[in-house]
């Protein structure tokens, strides 16, 4: 085994555990819609929207996410990247 087989062979398992990650971060962002309510989406746009109307920001940089506790207790977390300006 070569010096540069051991680095093509490093990438390629590096590349495949970062498309597992991303594979599980989509499942999971999915898994978490289905759970929530009819009005969520709606929701969603119109908080990026008002996010909006004072910082200029992209959707992709706008998370939100409804956690739904078995104690009927739900937690909305919005997450949003800002501009460094």
């Amino acid at each position: 085994m070569s010096l540069l087989d051991y680095f093509k062979t490093k990438k390629k398992s590096s590349t495949a555990s970062t498309a597992k990650e991303r594979l599980q971060i989509i499942v999971a962002h999915q898994r978490g819609e289905r759970d929530a309510p009819d009005y969520f989406p709606k929701m969603k746009q119109e908080i990026i929207e008002v996010i909006r109307k004072y910082v200029q920001v992209e959707t992709d940089q706008v998370s939100v996410q409804l956690d739904q506790n078995d104690d009927k207790l739900s937690v909305l977390e919005l997450n949003v990247t800002l501009p460094e300006k």
